[in-house]
């Protein structure tokens, strides 16, 4: 049976958010959901529930509704697949060492939504609809919770446009669905990985949708994508739109390099321009650097700069940080008419010691100082 509770709750309330319940009536056994989970990989299978909100402009959101996991019904006609309103988010819920279940700063997913959202001309979501509605969904779901170091369930909210009218102008409904995945690796084949820098293709330029988490970002990026797959690479490193010789991000992650001077530790990182989108690991990576007694800088960093100090062993490190990746260190960076390897292609002790620091925090092994963890009732 559904395991929301012994008393079946029609509602789940919290911070006097009440989302409805229309679980299931039986569930997986543990024994068929254990075959399931076995080696989840990323993003391939889902958990049996989703929570379900619709927008109108006349009567605001409606009451979220918790029911089975499937397929979604839409007009032909519907804005988001002729004009694109379609933003979303991603979070992970950890198993914790004690037993418990906590989610990882979703207040601040909820915060990035809303300004994906106002970029995109659509409406904002009440963070406590948006935050309640996770917890609820974990809450039901949390015997898919993976309980391994490193895997998490990882909870996946979207927003998009759904009035049937070919207009060119914001939609006036729209939908809130929020569902979960078992989440392994991200990137399976090893413990770091190549990118590709892209000389063909821009993800963002000034005054575009780059800072918002838009649908429209990812489906401009594939073609970077197929580029990097195509060259033996795992991502692409994305170029400024300008000059293009300054970098950006990833495709669905931010970069960060670890610059050693006369012993001195820097996390080295592209500020924040408008066209980057601000990451949650990347900011978590600012505050716990500190912890670790490591400077952290948000600067313009060049192609040549990169190549240069990764040569001479000033840039020490490069690594991805994101929700999905968490921290992957990048082994060799290529383009058409360069490569160079990255700490002779080996995972250094820095990217390694932060990512075993977030996930201590992330799975209840240190003391959250920050109060990052939001415990699942």
């Amino acid at each position: 049976m559904s395991d929301i509770g012994p008393s079946m709750r029609a509602h789940f309330v919290k911070d006097g958010m009440k989302i409805e319940l229309k679980p299931l009536g039986e569930v997986l056994s543990k024994s068929e959901r254990e075959k399931v989970m076995t080696n989840p990989g990323f993003g391939k299978i889902f958990t049996e529930h989703m929570i379900m909100s619709q927008y109108d402009s006349s009567s605001g959101w409606s009451t979220p509704v918790l029911q089975p996991y499937g397929p979604l019904s839409l007009d032909p006609a519907a804005s988001v697949l002729h004009y694109g309103q379609s933003i979303f988010e991603g979070f992970k819920a950890y198993y914790q060492q004690n037993g418990t279940i906590a989610l990882f700063r979703p207040l601040e997913n909820a915060k990035r939504m809303n300004q994906s959202a106002a970029r995109l001309a659509m409406p904002s979501i009440p963070e406590d609809l948006f935050v309640s509605a996770a917890q609820a969904l974990v809450s039901q779901d949390r015997s898919w919770v993976p309980q391994i170091r490193g895997e998490s369930l990882y909870v996946r909210p979207l927003m998009f446009a759904t009035e049937a009218a070919l207009g060119v102008r914001p939609s006036s409904t729209y939908q809130f669905v929020l569902f979960a995945s078992p989440s392994g690796s991200y990137f399976p084949k090893g413990k770091s990985f190549n990118v590709w820098l892209s000389e063909d293709y821009i993800r963002a330029a000034p005054g575009g949708t780059g800072a918002a988490k838009f649908a429209g970002n990812y489906g401009a990026s594939l073609i970077g994508q197929k580029q990097a797959i195509d060259n033996g690479c795992d991502q692409v490193v994305w170029l400024d739109a300008n000059e293009h010789q300054y970098l950006e991000e990833m495709s669905g992650m931010n970069i960060c390099l670890v610059e050693t001077n006369n012993n001195k530790i820097c996390l080295v990182t592209p500020n924040l321009t408008g066209t980057i989108l601000s990451g949650i690991t990347r900011s978590s990576l600012m505050q716990i650097s500190k912890d670790l007694g490591w400077d952290f800088s948000e600067r313009t960093i060049s192609v040549q700069e990169w190549k240069d100090k990764s040569i001479s062993g000033e840039f020490s490190e490069s690594f991805a940080c994101g929700t999905a990746a968490v921290i992957t260190p990048i082994r060799e960076v290529k383009s058409k008419s360069d490569s160079w390897l990255i700490n002779q292609g080996e995972p250094g002790p820095i990217a390694v010691r932060l990512r075993d620091y977030l996930l201590d925090i992330q799975h209840g092994v240190i003391q959250d100082s920050y109060g990052w963890l939001h415990l699942i009732p």
